[in-house]
């Protein structure tokens, strides 16, 4: 790795604040620096110190962000060219070993990879970088350059359209960085092909953190009947349909999704097997569970997906989002036959494995229902989890039968 003996402008941490740094967390706080050189610019790179003078790492400062750095190695480097080619190739090996067969995958998915502030998604021959950081968004040339030596891909598109742009000081940029590519593209997951927007998609066209949860869950519904809820472009459904399921019913409420969906099954010749509704989940599990005084629900099917989106984008909204997440499974629960498997999902960092998995039981607490835990899910190996960094850690998943 190139490293560097220059003098870089220091920030240095008040007494107490090291340790975290010293594990490994790359983020370095306003509220835990002690003082800095005078004129660092935005951007800036810089080293780390703790009060007693000690290197601790070095990295991109910035003033308007909470995070003032975001540390990028524990000595002091060059990010130059040839840094970005050397941490990229190494997070490529990194799928290589784990995701061998696949040909569409998360290359950089940010503090992951020691790359705090960057993801790269590759969708088959073109990459999609997306920057939420000051200092990375100040060295997309070196980036471009480097993406464009190891992968030679058709083109490398630019999705930098998150909320957390606005809190480094930074607009929204979407385009073209290099090549050609009018955003539409087939993706190729675990020998399924799925219709694409890479403009106008969902992140950064789709969700690639599901994968391998795809091919795991598929084997669950066969010969059943299969219920898909937030289904999207039908990932979790598509893959059911495949591994032999009887039936998968496929629920989303945005019609491009379900348009896409059907075009999806069409393609890969399941559509004989699936049928669709565009509508709001919870609205179509209400009425689905509605009866009269004195009646009951009649279970229907074998395998339940549940894979909402986010319900909560921070701490406080935590209660308002385990009362969603509850309603769900209080209706799934009911539509689910005896020894059936619900498989769920909980993408929100803020709600952790134990709490999610609680919310879970209290609904079956509440509907008289006993289940047993039969698998755990967590975010494709391309998007990998560094303990000491929790906000790597967010996609969580339970398989749970229906015992009565």
């Amino acid at each position: 790795m190139s490293t560097i003996n220059d003098t870089l402008p220091t920030v240095t941490l008040k007494p107490g604040e090291a340790d975290r740094i010293l594990a490994g967390h790359p983020w370095v706080y306003q509220n835990e620096v002690l003082r800095f050189t005078d004129n660092v610019k935005d951007g800036e790179f810089v080293q780390v110190r703790d009060h007693h003078t000690r290197l601790l790492g070095a990295g991109f400062y910035n003033s308007k962000s909470k995070i003032s750095v975001r540390i990028l190695a524990p000595d002091r480097i060059r990010p130059n060219e040839a840094f970005f080619e050397e941490r990229i190739r190494a997070a490529l090996a990194v799928r290589q070993k784990h995701l061998p067969n696949a040909t569409s995958f998360r290359v950089v998915n940010a503090e992951s990879d020691f790359l705090s502030g960057l993801i790269v998604d590759k969708y088959e021959d073109v990459l999609v970088v997306q920057i939420s950081a000051l200092g990375m968004d100040q060295r997309k040339e070196h980036i471009v350059a480097a993406l464009q030596k190891i992968f030679s891909p058709r083109a490398i598109m630019e999705r930098s359209d998150v909320a957390s742009r606005k809190f480094e000081g930074l607009e929204a940029a979407n385009g073209i960085l290099a090549g050609e590519c009018d955003g539409k593209i087939a993706v190729n997951l675990n020998g399924l092909k799925f219709e694409t927007d890479l403009i106008g998609g969902h992140k950064t066209g789709m969700y690639l953190d599901q994968q391998a949860n795809y091919q795991a869950v598929s084997e669950l519904g066969k010969g059943g009947q299969v219920l898909d809820c937030f289904s999207f472009l039908g990932g979790f459904g598509l893959h059911a349909a495949r591994a032999g399921a009887a039936h998968v019913h496929l629920l989303d409420q945005s019609e491009d999704a379900i348009e896409a969906s059907k075009r999806n099954a069409a393609t890969n010749g399941l559509a004989d097997q699936c049928s669709f509704d565009t509508i709001n989940v919870f609205d179509w599990l209400k009425n689905n569970t509605a009866v009269k005084p004195h009646e009951r629900v009649i279970p229907r099917f074998d395998l339940i997906i549940l894979d909402p989106p986010s319900f909560t984008r921070n701490r406080a909204s935590v209660p308002d989002a385990l009362r969603g997440y509850k309603e769900i499974h209080l209706r799934a629960l009911k539509l689910l036959k005896p020894g059936g498997t619900l498989a769920t999902f909980c993408c929100s960092h803020h709600v952790s494995p134990e709490l999610f998995q609680d919310t879970l039981l209290s609904a079956a607490f509440d509907t008289r229902h006993v289940l047993r835990r039969v698998a755990t899910y967590a975010q494709s190996p391309d998007h990998p989890i560094i303990p000491m960094i929790p906000e790597t850690e967010y996609l969580k998943g339970f398989a749970f039968e229906k015992v009565r």
